[in-house]
């Protein structure tokens, strides 16, 4: 009964894996056929000629390696600046006692409330008044701050005990000290997450680059991908490679933190 039970669980996870992993490898074998055997009915899984064609399409259509790079530089410069302010200002709301502390919490989370399109007509007007439309730092200067983030660490610092800054406190520690050398070790996995989650949301945000910029080449993957799809026609090949660049680097930094995501998904802070 046992081993009939363990063979069903594992065939239902394995069919899970299959449906999940489906579309990711559609993806793939779609960007190294050709335009017309994309159009066949029924359509073929395998690719009947091989070609590279659309990767040079992409490189030719689109400045593939400037969007890349603008793409690299707005993720980077908003995990930086979103795990800097939001741990700041989590370990502020979890362990510092000031006046107003709940109500300005309270004010954080109810950016989370609301939907974010309502913040895109604010955000394109500040943006216009410094004079920035159509630059890099319009991709990322609206993100550097998450309620998101703030929430979720200080999930993980009200979770370790008080224990540990009184004992640094009688050690001579200050608060930066405690913040930066006692605290900041032990929420790595809520770091990690935190760099994850970021990470995912500015390597694929597509709505705010195409509200704030309008030359190609200051654009990021996802708006400069979509270029490709024409009035009549779309080049499902190019569009494909297209995405399966733009997949590979998020793949990539999952694997590196996988443990730590995990762990710190699954536990939401440290163990007392």
């Amino acid at each position: 009964m046992k081993t009939r039970n363990k063979a069903i669980t594992h065939l239902l996870l394995l069919l899970g894996v299959g449906i999940t992993a489906f579309p990711f490898l559609w993806m793939v074998l779609t960007s190294f056929k050709t335009k017309g055997e994309t159009m066949q009915i029924p359509p073929t899984v395998l690719p009947q000629t091989f070609t590279t064609e659309a990767y040079s399409t992409i490189m030719e259509t689109i400045p593939f390696a400037q969007v890349f790079m603008n793409t690299l530089l707005s993720t980077v410069i908003t995990v930086l600046f979103q795990v800097a302010i939001c741990t700041l200002a989590a370990y502020a709301f979890a362990r510092l006692q000031f006046p107003g502390k709940n109500l300005l919490f309270i004010l954080v989370l109810s950016i989370l409330m609301v939907p974010g399109q309502i913040f895109l007509m604010p955000q394109y007007l500040i943006i216009q008044k410094l004079g920035l439309l159509d630059t890099l730092p319009a991709l990322f200067l609206p993100n550097l701050f998450s309620a998101f983030g703030t929430f979720l660490m200080r999930q993980f610092f009200m979770s370790l005990p008080k224990e540990l800054e009184e004992a640094a406190l009688l050690d001579g520690a200050n608060r930066f000290q405690i913040f930066g050398r006692v605290m900041l070790p032990l929420v790595k996995p809520g770091i990690v997450s935190l760099v994850i989650f970021t990470a995912k949301f500015a390597w694929n945000d597509f709505m705010w680059p195409m509200i704030v910029n309008s030359s190609l080449k200051k654009m990021t993957l996802g708006p400069a991908l979509s270029s490709l799809q024409g009035q009549y026609t779309t080049n499902f090949p190019a569009q494909m490679a297209g995405a399966v660049l733009a997949v590979i680097p998020l793949i990539v930094l999952f694997f590196i933190f996988q443990k730590q995501f995990i762990e710190g998904v699954a536990h939401t802070g440290v163990k007392g």
